[in-house]
């Protein structure tokens, strides 16, 4: 269904809601004539649908809708008094507008009938005419038997009426379907004989009842998550069969309740090309909008959270970032700017990027303000990288406008944008090129109801962190474990794979007790990478539990000025775990300082000089000394499963896995190794992604993650080995996944989900 086509049935929708309630509201309207309330919902409905269906094209219900109006107008005005004509006359009118309704939805047009004798004596009774009279058959129900056998009407219009014009009303509106369908063979059926309308196929909830039965439906997830509790400790079949349903139950109707709450973004976009076309207008400018991702989906409560602040971005980029065409035509530009619109999915998140190629920042201006403003001083101004000083736009007051307009140049804008955007968990990024345009790029979540976490603990306290933040887990073993953490700039920071992390310690930054991890002489340090804003650091933490769905809960009104906290939620045993802020942590601990970022851009472009093109490697072992590796892109997770979980499916090992069936291959029996974990408890697995399904390779140790550059070669034929190559000073087997899973019929069993 085209754009177009979505539109007219939300129209139609929306009008045959808003003709029902004029049917409710002239019954009471009889009984209160004088109500102002009354007479202001009826008029507001005429005027929608005139409105709406005027922009669309519909000028015949246009027209029937505007007299319609008039006479409303004149009642509102207390110019015209409520008696039994005027009642039948507006009667009429609502008949005349449901037929065309009903046209519209069957054959996309209003039809043929003519609806002249309504529109007639709405006139005449605007006029004052005392002879003024309606077609009876359009009148209240109860005429409707008695006026079919005289069709003729009072003001000398004495063209005798044609069947189709003579019904104007519905089946039960005067006349039985039977008496309708023998006068009229050709009329259409009204919304009472389809069972498949669309008002009828679509119904209207209250956003408060959707949000009632979402927070319902997160206090079964934590129920769910209290029940699967248990299951770790249970041997009860019954038990264990009724949880996993329950799971299963859960986890659906979580899917659908949100799915009812989504929106796409297309709702807000909707407007722009109006807003844009009478700004430009209004500045003397000329401004093509593209616009990218209108089907992208979003909650409810998201989509209006980002109105307000969209608005005024796509305001902001045509008030002042794209020139005037004389402007632009000697800077070599085309006389039209272009102002982008796009928006897209990427790692759990919504990213929308607004785009012009205007004149871009002026730094040196931003600079100047800030100065003039006294929010930073001339010698800070001087140090600032350009990315800080772009940064600068979101200060509350600053303006770079010249003169104050109805459109900016007051100073309020750009911070109140940051602000709402980073209140629902998202970010704003800025980038600009002088003389070549402006991007601003956002990041915000799917929903702020239910979301996947990581759960840590910290100073004897539990913490969530949301996974959409999350890049990867490290963990430091052995007496060299603190050594390895290095200080620059008076800041800890890690080397990654070549890279220079900066270090927040949580316990630190919290005040919170340190606990000690040493087991003799041995530490371990356990780092948590996380994103934030477009910056990296890793948390320090005292152990990693686990990854599961919360239930997010907002703070009250005491704790709301935390920065490092953005809610709480309750935990499967009932206790309660504050959610860290990623953003909020990175600010408070200064990880995106101008004396650090420089310190570790340094040493990180010095690093880069030299990697060259590399790849990142997933190091473990199968055998005795048997190190392999795979390309980490190709990875989806990394999980350690208990023996007892192991099932077995024909020949096959099987697993229950995120509600599939996943198959796992042992390594070291395909390559015909000895493994060291036969006895083990758990075994150690790396999760492939095959379409919707998993396969998972038993591995006997996961070891590193390597970011490294090698050169494959064959040193002899083994089955599921593609080469071997050097890494780490050590030679290691490079895993052929592909000959894996067709060496082991996996291939053709991958293709289509297994529900569990």
């Amino acid at each position: 269904m085209g754009e177009m086509d979505d539109i007219i049935k939300e129209f139609l929708i929306e009008s045959t809601e808003g003709l029902d309630q004029l049917d409710r509201d002239f019954v009471e309207l009889e009984k209160a004539p004088n109500s102002k309330d009354l007479l202001a919902s009826i008029f507001r409905s005429v005027h929608t649908i005139k409105g709406t269906g005027g922009i669309l094209g519909f000028e015949k219900l246009g027209a029937v809708a505007h007299v319609g109006e008039s006479m409303l107008s004149r009642m509102r005005d207390r110019k015209l008094s409520l008696n039994p004509r005027v009642t039948t006359a507006l009667l009429s009118l609502v008949d005349a507008l449901r037929k065309m309704l009903s046209s519209i939805e069957m054959i996309g047009t209003e039809g043929d009938g003519d609806y002249s004798d309504v529109v007639t004596a709405v006139t005449l009774i605007l006029d004052g005419s005392p002879d003024a009279a309606v077609s009876p058959n359009s009148a209240a129900p109860a005429q409707g038997a008695a006026a079919s056998e005289n069709p003729g009407s009072g003001n000398g219009a004495s063209a005798p009426k044609t069947p189709q014009e003579t019904v104007a009303g519905a089946p039960g509106k005067g006349l039985p379907d039977k008496e309708v369908s023998t006068m009229v063979p050709d009329a259409i059926p009204m919304q009472s004989e389809k069972p498949d309308a669309l008002a009828s196929s679509t119904i209207r909830v209250d956003v408060g009842l959707l949000d009632k039965v979402m927070n319902l439906v997160g206090e079964l997830v934590l129920a769910r998550n209290q029940v699967l509790q248990f299951t770790t400790t249970t041997k009860d079949t019954t038990f264990l069969r009724t949880a996993q349903r329950l799971n299963l139950i859960t986890t659906e109707l979580q899917e659908g309740v949100m799915k009812t709450r989504m929106q796409p973004i297309g709702n807000v976009w909707n407007k722009f090309p109006r807003v844009v076309r009478d700004l430009a207008l209004g500045c003397g400018k000329q401004v093509q909008l593209d616009v990218d991702g209108a089907d992208t989906e979003l909650d409810k409560t998201i989509i209006e959270a980002i109105k307000d602040p969209l608005t005024h971005l796509v305001r902001n980029a045509v008030d002042h970032g794209i020139e005037s065409p004389e402007q632009r035509k000697q800077a070599g530009k085309p006389p039209e700017g272009r102002l982008s619109l796009r928006a897209f999915h990427e790692g759990g998140q919504v990213n929308i990027e607004i785009s012009d190629d205007g004149a871009g920042i002026d730094i040196d201006r931003v600079k100047r303000k800030a100065v003039e403003r006294g929010t930073i001083t001339s010698d800070h101004a001087a140090r600032m990288s350009d990315r800080e000083a772009t940064n600068l736009i979101f200060l509350p007051g600053l303006t770079t406008a010249e003169r104050v307009t109805n459109v900016s140049g007051r100073g309020v804008g750009m911070d109140v944008v940051k602000t709402n955007i980073e209140k629902i968990g998202g970010m704003v990024d800025v980038q600009s090129a002088a003389g070549h345009g402006t991007t601003l790029k956002i990041k915000i979540p799917l929903t702020l109801a239910i979301i996947p976490a990581l759960i840590v603990t910290s100073g004897k306290e539990r913490f969530a962190i949301p996974q959409v933040s999350l890049l990867e887990l490290v963990r430091l073993e052995g007496p060299d474990a603190i050594a390895s953490i290095e200080d620059i700039g008076g800041a800890p920071v890690y080397r990654l794979r070549g890279n220079l992390l900066p270090l927040v310690d949580l316990n630190r930054e919290l005040r919170l007790p340190a606990s000690s991890t040493e087991g003799g002489s041995a530490q371990i340090v356990n780092i948590v990478v996380l994103q934030a804003d477009d910056r990296q650091f890793g948390l320090i933490v005292d152990e990693i539990n686990d990854t599961e769905e919360i239930v997010v809960k907002p703070l009250g009104k005491q704790l709301k000025g935390l920065a490092c906290f953005a809610g709480a939620t309750i935990m499967g045993d009932g206790q309660v775990a504050l959610i860290l802020d990623v953003l909020g942590i990175a600010q408070m601990a200064n990880v995106v300082a101008e004396l650090r970022s420089r310190a570790v851009n340094e040493r990180t472009a010095k690093n880069a000089e030299s990697a060259g093109s590399r790849d990142t490697w997933l190091l473990f072992t199968v055998g005795e000394n048997g190190r392999m590796a795979t390309r980490l892109s190709s990875v989806s997770r990394l999980e350690e499963i208990p023996v007892n979980q192991i099932e077995r499916s024909g020949d096959s090992e099987v697993v229950q896995y995120r509600q599939h069936i996943m198959r796992l291959i042992r390594i070291s029996t395909l390559l015909n190794r000895p493994s060291r974990t036969q006895d083990a408890e758990k075994v150690q697995v790396i999760v492939f992604a095959q379409g919707e399904s998993y396969i998972g390779l038993v591995v006997d140790e996961i070891v590193d993650i390597v970011e490294q550059q090698i050169s494959l070669e064959r040193c002899g034929q083994h089955a599921g080995v593609s080469g071997s190559a050097v890494i780490q000073q050590r030679v290691t087997d490079v895993l052929d996944l592909d000959m894996i899973i067709a060496g082991s019929g996996m291939k053709s069993a991958m293709s289509a989900p297994q529900g569990v």
